[in-house]
């Protein structure tokens, strides 16, 4: 079944692409009650109540404590590929490097008034990630939660991740240790962020949960925010290509899979001026879809949730892409800056046709960790600045209020707040 086509100039474009956009792929699963029941448990029954819903969900036992001891994490640091740990190392040192520059400055003035004004960034004291487990763990994904926070300095850092029949992910305690998490817990689902948020006997409480998860982790986390802070509500992967007529069908259409064989509910699109190069790339993408070890995955997402958008000049991709808000915008075109300066509406964008969205999952530097489902119009990826505060602070001394304090006073006055008024005016 070949993927949805639009052609920008055919009547009733304006409908159809309006229903792609609005078009919802998270899904529906009544989780809310049974996440909410769990919550409750751990909240009531600590550890117990973990220790039971770990056995049940994923059978094992947790008698001896739910710990990753340091000589578990040894042991399977030396199960993993020299190579794999150089290219691990290497993609943290990236990561770490990029990460250091977004580092908020403090702030502090004295205006003409003579008060003195400003804030002061702090790390948050307590972080929790969250790891999945089987076949969704990707050790690039720790890097990229952990090494922000370390970057903030964040003092305690706590990562849980499931491990199904007692099965420790040797890659994924690889890059713990490589990003500084020295604690680890083998818990999972809507309990380890309950355990998270509100601490048991052997998980003390953290300030904030990151760190992607299934609808039951991503349901606990809606539930939790405001107890605890959350980085974002994900959704599905997606992916946006504008690309020209010369770039190379192969490669548009690998990057085009890439996003595909995340999910079933993963999507991708391409936006292009050429009708011909369309037809290539939708010819590439059903060549190599049998050639992927992922193939049913991407198959599924390409059928039901892939687009191919033709368009009468590429610049009439950009509202499009805005529209969209999506995850990832690779920009496939002879002036790829030009285009990106126009754009308003994206997650992350990666410019020209050296540039796909992979290398930036592992090694570009920037976070991968992105806004889906549109929310790129109010979002950003996550960065050392969701690890940290902001705490303003006022001293205006007896000059000061004497030049300010009239007009505070008689602005609580008009709001009827008389104490506020007189403590102001007690002072003057």
């Amino acid at each position: 079944m070949p993927p949805l086509r639009l052609d920008a100039a055919a009547p009733g474009f304006a409908a159809a692409f309006r229903a792609l956009v609005e078009a919802r792929r998270d899904g529906d699963s009544d989780v809310a009650a049974k996440v909410a029941a769990i919550i409750a448990d751990v909240r009531t029954r600590g550890d117990a109540a973990v220790a039971e819903l770990t056995q049940r969900f994923d059978r094992i036992d947790l008698s001896a404590g739910s710990v990753v001891t340091a000589a578990e994490i040894d042991a399977a640091r030396a199960q993993v590929p020299a190579e794999t740990l150089a290219a691990l190392d290497f993609a943290a040192t990236r990561i770490r490097a990029f990460h250091a520059a977004q580092r908020p400055a403090d702030h502090d003035a004295t205006d003409a008034a003579g008060v003195r004004a400003g804030y002061r960034w702090s790390a948050v004291e307590a972080a929790g990630l969250y790891v999945p487990g089987g076949l969704a763990s990707y050790p690039s994904s720790v890097l990229m939660n952990a090494i922000p926070a370390v970057v903030a300095g964040v003092e305690r850092l706590v990562m849980v991740t499931p491990t199904p029949d007692g099965r420790l992910n040797p890659l994924v305690l690889a890059a713990a240790q490589l990003a500084g998490i020295t604690e680890i817990h083998r818990i999972g689902g809507a309990q380890a962020i309950a355990a998270l948020a509100y601490g048991t006997a052997t998980i003390a409480p953290v300030d904030k949960i990151v760190g992607p998860g299934n609808a039951w982790v991503a349901e606990a986390k809606r539930q939790l925010y405001g107890t605890v802070g959350i980085d974002m509500v994900a959704g599905p992967s997606e992916i946006v290509v504008v690309s020209d007529g010369a770039s190379n069908p192969e490669w548009v259409a690998a990057d085009l899979l890439s996003q595909a064989e995340h999910d079933r509910t993963a999507q991708s699109i391409l936006i292009t001026d050429d009708a011909r190069f369309a037809d290539a790339v939708a010819a590439e993408v059903k060549r190599q879809l049998p050639l992927l070890a992922t193939h049913d995955v991407a198959r599924a997402s390409w059928e039901a949730y892939g687009a191919i958008i033709l368009v009468a000049r590429l610049d009439d991709a950009v509202p499009l892409v805005d529209a969209l808000a999506p995850e990832h915008v690779e920009l496939m075109v002879d002036d790829p800056h030009a285009m990106f300066a126009k754009l308003r509406h994206a997650g992350s964008v990666f410019l020209g046709r050296h540039t796909p969205e992979a290398a930036g999952d592992y090694v570009g530097g920037p976070n991968h960790v992105l806004p889906t489902g549109r929310r790129a119009r109010f979002a950003s990826g996550l960065s050392v600045t969701d690890f940290m505060k902001r705490t303003t602070f006022l001293d205006c001394g007896p000059a000061g209020l004497a030049a300010i304090g009239p007009a505070a006073a008689t602005l609580a006055d008009a709001e009827g707040l008389p104490a506020h008024a007189a403590s102001v005016r007690v002072r003057l």
